[in-house]
C-alpha cells in the first residue's frame, strides 16, 4: 500500500497490491505500475518501515528518490531487543534524537544515546545505528512537514482496521475478492485523512528548492532565508 500527497496536500490512495511477503520483486512490480500509469518524477522523500524488499525496489525503480526510516517502527524494533525495565529511558532518548531541533543537535543526542546504552545492549544500539542517516533524512525538507515524514503512521492506522476485517473473512474468498475488499476499505477510509500541514511548501520542494534544518536556503548565499 502507498499513500501519496497532493499539490493541495490532500492523502490520496495511490497503489495496494498483495504481495509475497513483501519480497523487493512484489514492490517492484507496484512501482513500476506507478510509473507507467504516469509517475514520472520520482518522489523526493519515500517514508517506510525496515522491509528491506521495499528500499531495494525503490533504489532500481526511482532511485532518485530519497529514503526516510520510520521512527515508530524503529523505536519498536530497538525497545524489543531491550530488558522491560530499561525501555522508558531509551525510548525517552530516541525522542530526544527525532525531536531535535536541528540535525546536529540530534546527531549529539544520537552519539550520547550510542554512548550510553552502547556497553550493556549492543544488539539495540547496533539496529539504531546502521539507519542513522535515514532516520535524519527528514531534516532536509520543511519543518512544518516534519510530523508527517517521520512515521507511517497514515498508512498503520488505517491497515489496523484492514487487518481486522480480513482477519474475520478469512477463507471467505478469492485473491480478487480479497484484494478487491481491501481496496474499497481504504477508499472508505481515505475519506477520514486530514489534509498535511504547510501543504503551501510541496510546491518549494518539487521545485528543488533546498532546506536545512526545515529552513528555506537562500540559493546566492547559502543561508537560511528570511
Amino acid at each position: 500500500m502507498i499513500i501519496g500527497v497532493t499539490e493541495h496536500g490532500h492523502k490520496e490512495l495511490v497503489a495496494v497490491e498483495d504481495g509475497h511477503r513483501e519480497s523487493e520483486a512484489s514492490w517492484r512490480e507496484l512501482l513500476t505500475g506507478l510509473r507507467e500509469r504516469g509517475l514520472d518524477h520520482a518522489p523526493k522523500l519515500a517514508v517506510g518501515d525496515g522491509a528491506l524488499g521495499f528500499w531495494k525496489a525503490l533504489s532500481k525503480v526511482f532511485p532518485e528518490t530519497r529514503h526516510q526510516r520510520c521512527w515508530v517502527h524503529k523505536t519498536a524494533n530497538v525497545l524489543d531487543k531491550l530488558p522491560k525495565s530499561v525501555q522508558p529511558k531509551v525510548k525517552s532518548a530516541l525522542h530526544e534524537i527525532y525531536l531535535a531541533e536541528t540535525r546536529d543537535s540530534a546527531h549529539k543526542a544520537f552519539d550520547s544515546t550510542l554512548k550510553r546504552f552502547q556497553d550493556k545492549y549492543p544488539k539495540a544500539m547496533e539496529n539504531l545505528e546502521k539507519d542513522r542517516n535515514e532516520l535524519l533524512a527528514f531534516y532536509d525538507f520543511p519543518a512544518i512537514h516534519w510530523i508527517h515524514l517521520r512515521t507511517t503512521n497514515p498508512i498503520e492506522s488505517t491497515f489496523a482496521t484492514v487487518r481486522l476485517r480480513t482477519k474475520q473473512s478469512r477463507s471467505c474468498g478469492s485473491r480478487d475478492t480479497t484484494l478487491s475488499m481491501v481496496f474499497k476499505l481504504l477508499q472508505s477510509a481515505q475519506k477520514r485523512w486530514k489534509r498535511i500541514k504547510g501543504f503551501d511548501q510541496l510546491k518549494l520542494v518539487v521545485d528543488n528548492v533546498q532546506f536545512r534544518d526545515g529552513e528555506q536556503v537562500d540559493d546566492q548565499t547559502g543561508r537560511d532565508a528570511a
